[in-house]
């Protein structure tokens, strides 16, 4: 007999735990995930930049879950003791040509509602930091840091605390719809089934190809693809104080340099369209680095990066090349009774998490918090 859910989550990533957190309180709640532990992916293998909006076109849903998802990080953080720091960003033009850039940013940040933004000249850059080379950079004082593997654990807290249930080890392997609901195919070492009035696809890399098993259309399904991003770590004291970013391209924000808690410095990711998940950080990318960080960093010892870990993130191809692909949630519910996908969550997805967890709960059950 199959086990029967209100709602069923899959995937314990940040995002997929969030749903779960804001569908717990209102029924039955399972989570399923594939893998031995929570947030293996894109979740755990990011930048851990708590994002301020100012990227995103005005009135799209990452504009709009960043600037919410921020504000609500930031409360639940304080409500969870998770460690947060709003160390601030600057985004460095590396020459005159490149300011242009950095007003329009500006001006698209005070759209999007974002706090804190400002324009500043070449010698207040060199004051805030000393090592960055530039003729002008984007403050950011609502930027900052999240310790995302304590995240992962309050979510999971705040789930089980409300009844909820986190099965690990448990893919997803097929499913079929009902006239009340949606049934899953759990594999595993114990395969089963398990039954939920409404299912929730939150599976990141895997979404795309997890709602073609379950049966949904493939027009119904956007056209994605996976962007390889590595890391390097910056052996020794760090020479910044906040995080510095150049321009971003059309693949990402730039090899950027992050902080982490212990005060360490990281740079990246890079991006590099792959066809397979491949964690890999191979050596020959530090010569690609550190032309990159030397644009705004030319004191950089390039014998100082380290090869660190990469981070994998699902993009979604937009339909008009002009504008990036918006965050997609789309309500099978018409055609597959009971099924919910997410799709292109890719960054600010982490900053967005708790935003786009409200959204789906007010699909689902109604009503504001």
């Amino acid at each position: 007999m199959a086990l029967k859910a209100d709602f069923v989550v899959i995937g314990a990533g940040v995002v997929g735990l969030a749903i779960g957190r804001a569908l717990s309180p209102h029924g039955s709640t399972v989570i399923v995930e594939s893998e031995a532990g929570l947030g293996r992916h894109a979740s755990s293998r990011n930048s851990e930049v708590l994002h301020a909006g100012f990227y995103y076109p005005t009135h799209s849903r990452k504009a709009r879950t960043c600037v919410l998802g921020a504000k609500m990080l930031m409360e639940y953080s304080d409500l969870k003791a998770i460690p947060i720091a709003m160390i601030g960003k600057l985004i460095v033009a590396a020459h005159d040509a490149e300011l242009d850039t950095l007003e329009k940013l500006h001006a698209q940040g005070i759209d999007n509602g974002v706090k804190g933004l400002s324009l500043i000249g070449e010698g207040k850059l060199k004051q805030l930091e000393p090592a960055v080379r530039g003729c002008g950079a984007l403050w950011s004082e609502q930027t900052g840091i999240i310790d995302s593997h304590q995240l992962l654990l309050a979510l999971e807290e705040d789930i089980v605390e409300s009844g909820g249930v986190i099965a690990l080890q448990s893919p997803v392997t097929g499913g079929h719809c009902h006239a009340d609901g949606f049934s899953l195919h759990i594999g595993g070492r114990e395969p089963s089934e398990i039954h939920g009035r409404i299912v929730i696809n939150a599976a990141g890399l895997f979404a795309p190809s997890l709602a073609q098993t379950l049966g949904i259309r493939s027009q119904a399904i956007p056209q994605g693809r996976l962007v390889k991003g590595n890391y390097l770590s910056y052996r020794g004291p760090s020479p910044f104080k906040r995080l510095v970013y150049p321009l971003p391209s059309t693949d990402g924000l730039g090899i950027h340099a992050t902080l982490d808690f212990s005060g360490k410095t990281r740079f990246g990711p890079d991006a590099k369209i792959v066809d397979k998940i491949d964690y890999e950080v191979r050596s020959d990318v530090t010569t690609r680095f550190a032309a990159a960080i030397c644009r705004y960093w030319p004191g950089l010892d390039a014998s100082r990066l380290i090869p660190d870990y990469a981070g994998i993130r699902s993009k979604i191809v937009p339909e008009s090349k002009g504008q990036p692909a918006d965050f997609l949630i789309e309500d099978h519910r018409q055609e597959k009774a009971g099924l919910i996908s997410l799709f292109g969550i890719e960054s600010p997805g982490l900053t967005a998490s708790l935003a786009l967890a409200e959204e789906i709960r007010e699909m689902i059950v109604g009503g504001s918090i």
